[in-house]
């Protein structure tokens, strides 16, 4: 049934007299639809939620909307984003962190009032002729419901007698008048929190005072300072925090209750970084004499040390993940538990909750259990040690014992499996490069690097992987509402913009609606200049992965039911899921409140977030710091993207985005082509394509708007040889052999990154999130 057909179908249905409030399923067979049709009632309830049609009640029943609240529909409520131009976008509340950005509304610069990026707003709505005369949809702020933040981080300067602070990035496009510094002892160029008195807007200026020098501009830890102030990172644990995870500490003594299955008579071992200091999972793996595999996937059993309910789980709730910048790793648990109780460090009785899931040989999930254990792990690797016993495997017999070697092996061969199988079923994988910077003792950078992904990170992500998928199912199939992660599908407008896209940049592909033709369009840029925007373009056309008791599934794992169960020291909803699985293994059934999840779901997205955007500024600071002592240096650079105004570029040894502006390419005179995603000079030949390389140079860094600029050098030998590979640029149609050909640069690949991040893991680096 088609989205409009059945969501007439259900708004009639709702405003019957007779109707009384129900769940979404109970819906569905009221108006007898039939299976395939159950995800297009989500979508059409949703869209009646958004257009206030509809509302949810206690216990996420749909209501009908009454007389008085259609009349307060008339206006929205929403999340504040503004751009660096002065106009912004409200993305309505109740709208899931998964769904694409065409349910944001276009606000005007002049309507924006004095509201701020993350504040609440409440718009009313209106409609405007567009440029090309059709009808638009607007809104114009008409009250701050709630402030994100009154507290900001800047530059300080001095400017016609006025103390004046340049918020960093593009908050503001103003700076703030901060009246007299001098009782903070403020000097010019010093980093310092402000607190905003009176937020700018279209028609004044705005007003704060500094509330704390957090130091000298590039002096050391400034840099990581601010960005903790900026996002408001946490700091030091509460003392009633410490105080829970001391007395965990004193009561633990090793030893195994009954209630606990003894596994340390178990091979088992684990996987980590070299410098990682908590080991939260640990493999084991048999054969059993049918032929199958039984794999152990043990994980820190944190549950037992964090009672809930008490200030330490308050505090990890609060904190719902850990951060991992790129000096500083702030923890979600003290480190008396995510360092040592927690840690199923080597050749210690450890308590875990162990999930063994049985195999076919060809892969396929058979059975699964879950349970309290006590296991010892015989031997820690590296996942260099793992590289290096997978490249010569006999010269590691005399290394380690007869099991240990074994079980490394067999962890190979089911990994690779399991991970053929994967794609085999439409898991889409994308080759992004990863920057790991390189930094002295005191947090300054002295290079970088593109992180790999090796065949022994393989392994750990496929097991976890694994182990999250068969939890996840083990709840699904009782009928319990749980904490998923889940990932939309994404909207069908993008991707047959993405199909536009990758075709007009010469890629022969049919269209990119089916996922298993994405893939095929990724593996065959591998190796083609073009392969860095491609990828990056199909990244832009998918949803965020969040957390939800929603049954959306997963589109980039093609998994129907998925939850993360295997990280519970650095993520809380693991915790969740460890806990429910506690309740059920003593007969009580679990917590079963959809609304409460939903709002748990919305906390813990919102937080993994902060710590992704807090951890990508500060490798972008500490990058242009960098390369603010580097302008003039020269080095290769792909273009990732056309506009314009514009070339975006991204460098090949050291991958630091920054833009080639127009009025910079003074050899021609270019007009942008929306067809071939390409800048157009008037000499024949003469153009900038997505996927060239080109060698540039550093031209300017601004350090308070986080801006590279590149400029353009050596373009005679770029036109030539664009001439020169004209005709396999060429845009074409249609499918040849050459289909699942796959190319090769003969460079090692750059890691690949899965929505939502890989199950890997790295020590003091961050961790892998899926």
């Amino acid at each position: 049934m088609e989205l409009e057909q059945l969501e007439q179908l259900l708004l009639a249905h709702i405003q019957r007299s007779t109707y009384q409030p129900v769940k979404p399923k109970v819906i569905a067979k009221q108006l007898n639809l039939a299976e395939e049709d159950l995800k297009t009632l989500k979508r059409a309830i949703k869209r009646l939620l958004k257009k206030g049609h509809i509302a949810y009640g206690a216990s996420h029943l749909i209501k009908r909307v009454n007389a008085e609240n259609a009349k307060a529909a008339q206006t929205i409520v929403g999340g504040f984003h503004r751009t660096a131009k002065g106009f912004g976008f409200v993305r309505p509340l109740g709208t899931p962190k998964s769904a694409e950005r065409t349910a944001d509304i276009y606000v005007p610069a002049k309507r924006t009032s004095d509201a701020a990026n993350g504040d609440t707003v409440r718009i009313r709505m209106f409609r405007t002729r567009g440029m090309n005369g059709e009808s638009k949809l607007c809104g114009e702020v008409i009250e701050i419901v709630e402030r994100e933040t009154h507290r900001f981080v800047g530059t300080y300067n001095e400017a016609h007698g006025q103390a004046l602070v340049q918020v960093d990035g593009n908050v503001f496009t103003q700076p703030i008048s901060v009246g007299d510094p001098g009782v903070k002892g403020a000097r010019l160029d010093d980093k310092v929190v402000i607190e905003i008195v009176r937020f700018p807007s279209h028609f004044h200026d705005g007003e704060g005072v500094i509330v704390e020098v957090l130091g000298a501009r590039g002096a050391p830890g400034v840099d990581l300072l601010s960005v903790m102030r900026e996002y408001d990172l946490p700091q030091e644990f509460p003392e009633a925090a410490l105080d829970v995870a001391r007395e965990m500490a004193d009561a633990f003594d090793e030893s195994i209750g009954e209630d606990r299955r003894d596994e340390t008579g178990e091979t088992i071992i684990t996987i980590d970084p070299f410098d990682a200091r908590d080991f939260d999972d640990a493999i084991s793996l048999t054969k059993l004499e049918n032929g199958h595999w039984l794999l152990g996937v043990h994980i820190a059993d944190v549950a037992h040390f964090v009672p809930e309910g008490s200030a330490l789980d308050a505090e990890a709730r609060n904190r719902a993940t850990s951060i991992y910048l790129p000096d500083k790793v702030i923890p979600m648990l003290p480190e008396v538990i995510s360092n040592n109780l927690a840690s199923l460090q080597p050749n210690k009785i450890r308590y875990a909750k162990t999930a063994k899931i049985e195999f076919t040989p060809d892969g396929t999930r058979v059975h699964t259990e879950v349970f309290n254990s006590a296991i010892r792990s015989v031997r820690r690797f590296t996942y260099e040690e793992v590289d290096e016993y997978l490249a010569d495997r006999d010269a590691w017999k005399e290394k380690l014992t007869p099991p240990v070697h074994q079980l490394v092996g067999d962890m190979h061969e089911l990994a690779m499996t399991l991970r053929e199988r994967r794609f085999q079923r439409g898991s889409i994988e994308l080759s992004m490069p990863e920057l790991k910077l390189d930094l002295d003792k005191d947090g300054a950078v002295t290079g970088a690097h593109v992180e790999k992904n090796t065949e022994s990170h393989q392994i750990i992500e496929e097991f976890m992987l694994a182990a999250n998928e068969a939890v996840a199912d083990k709840l699904h199939n009782q009928e319990l509402f749980f904490l998923r992660r889940v990932h939309d599908s994404p909207d069908p407008r993008k991707l047959e913009a993405l199909t536009e896209f990758v075709r007009d940049v010469g890629i022969e592909c049919d269209s990119l609606q089916s996922r298993f033709e994405i893939i095929r369009a990724l593996d065959k840029v591998k190796g083609l200049p073009e392969q860095a925007a491609v990828n990056y373009a199909t990244l832009r056309s998918m949803k965020k992965a969040v957390y939800s008791p929603e049954e959306i599934g997963h589109y980039a794992l093609a998994s129907e039911c998925y939850c993360h169960f295997t990280s519970p020291i650095r993520r809380y909803p693991d915790l969740t899921i460890h806990r429910m699985y506690n309740d059920l293994a003593t007969g009580k059934k679990p917590v079963q409140d959809y609304d409460a999840m939903m709002a748990e779901g919305e906390h813990c997205s919102q937080r993994e977030q902060r710590a992704a955007s807090a951890e990508r500024d500060l490798v972008k600071i500490k990058l242009l710091n960098h390369l603010s002592e580097k302008i003039g240096m020269e080095m290769e650079a792909v273009i990732t993207g056309v506009e314009s105004f514009g070339l975006f570029v991204q460098g090949l040894e050291l991958p630091a985005d920054g833009l080639i502006h127009i009025d910079a390419l003074q050899d021609d005179y270019y007009h942008y082509d929306r067809t071939t995603h390409s800048l157009v000079g008037n000499r024949d030949g003469n153009a900038f394509r997505l996927g060239d390389v080109l060698k540039v140079s550093i031209a300017r860094v601004d350090l308070e708007k986080r801006e590279l600029d590149f400029r353009l050098i050596e373009q005679e030998a770029r036109a030539a040889g664009h001439a020169a590979d004209n005709s396999r640029r060429r845009p074409t149609s249609g499918r040849t052999a050459s289909d699942d050909f796959s190319y090769q640069s003969g460079k090692p690949a750059p890691k690949k990154k899965n929505f939502g991040k890989p199950e890997r893991k790295q020590g003091k680096a961050k961790k892998r999130k899926r």
